[in-house]
């Protein structure tokens, strides 16, 4: 009679339906969300594969990055002991693309969430307080934007040096303009709504009125810009290592990758080219999906358009 109980709970069938009830709105928000936008789906399916390699990079590398083996495994073609064969010093490719990941995603989401936030706080504080300020904000913004974002990316970098803390400034410096006026366009017109006048004519300081009433109603544009925001992150930074003024040489990048792939080994040794601009194509092309469909799903003027 025990067993037939031990059996019947370690196999009922709602045992796992209970469990799966327990995510609440969350796991139905995940399922209504893959039903209506396969493709972001995949894109966030992919961006989450991307983020457990990252954390588990030290687990799932065979090799140290960093070791180099020139006399056995220098320009070793893909297969036997290096899987993804090895590059000009006898490095494993798998293993520093692994650790490129875990580089690339620090960089961006770093980059992007700080961008985020100043951008963020700027574009709405700009936009409620207005006057003097609006304009001495705006008149900043303008000549940031002035120049193209790689551009300025690259004069930030031969100011401050190659370092991964430096490429994150320098991403959050050319990130936040263009948050900030896309918030501040949002605050101007959410600062006329009702709400906003009813809770100023209460007494409420700008602070809350900030932080309660017109942040929440910016969030569904923050996050979409975030999210797309991260792709061309991991571009900017693959761009500045490729061009030698990212992150310092000996680090694994997906852009460093390139570099050295890139002037001389194309006919040598393709696959340092192919494998590494195959790990940043998929992960721009992951990042896209899961914003393009993010829009999609949180902007209600786009609700209801297109099926991916």
């Amino acid at each position: 009679m025990t067993t037939r109980g031990i059996g019947s709970i370690a196999g009922s069938p709602s045992l796992g339906r209970r469990g799966l009830d327990k995510l609440g709105p969350a796991w139905e928000g995940i399922r209504r969300f893959s039903k209506r936008k396969p493709l972001g789906a995949m894109g966030g399916a992919l961006m989450l594969f991307l983020i457990l390699v990252a954390i588990f990079a030290n687990v799932l590398a065979p090799y140290d990055p960093y070791e180099t083996n020139p006399t056995e495994f220098r320009y070793a073609p893909p297969g036997g002991a290096y899987l993804l064969g090895g590059d000009d010093v006898g490095r494993d490719v798998l293993s520093r693309i692994i650790f490129g990941t875990r580089l690339a995603l620090h960089v961006g989401i770093v980059s992007v969430v700080l961008g985020a936030i100043i951008g963020g706080a700027l574009g709405i504080s700009s936009a409620y307080v207005g006057g003097a300020f609006d304009l001495l904000v705006q008149r900043v913004i303008d000549a940031m934007m002035a120049f193209p974002g790689l551009v300025l990316a690259l004069a930030i970098m031969a100011v401050l040096g190659s370092s991964v803390n430096n490429v994150i400034a320098a991403l959050v410096i050319v990130f936040v303009p263009g948050i900030t006026r896309i918030l501040r366009s949002q605050g101007l017109s959410i600062k006329e709504m009702d709400y906003v006048l009813a809770a100023r004519a209460m007494g409420c300081s700008s602070a809350r009125i900030m932080l309660r009433h017109i942040l929440p109603n910016c969030m569904a544009s923050l996050i979409v810009l975030s999210t797309i925001t991260l792709g061309w992150a991991i571009i900017v930074e693959a761009s500045l290592s490729f061009l030698g003024a990212g992150v310092p040489a000996d680090m694994p990048s997906w852009g460093g990758m390139l570099s050295g792939a890139a002037q001389k080994l194309i006919q040598v040794a393709p696959w340092l080219i192919f494998f590494p601009g195959l790990a940043i194509a998929l992960a721009v092309f992951s990042v896209n999906l899961l914003g393009d469909a993010l829009r999609d799903v949180l902007d209600p003027r786009l609700r209801g358009t297109g099926s991916g």
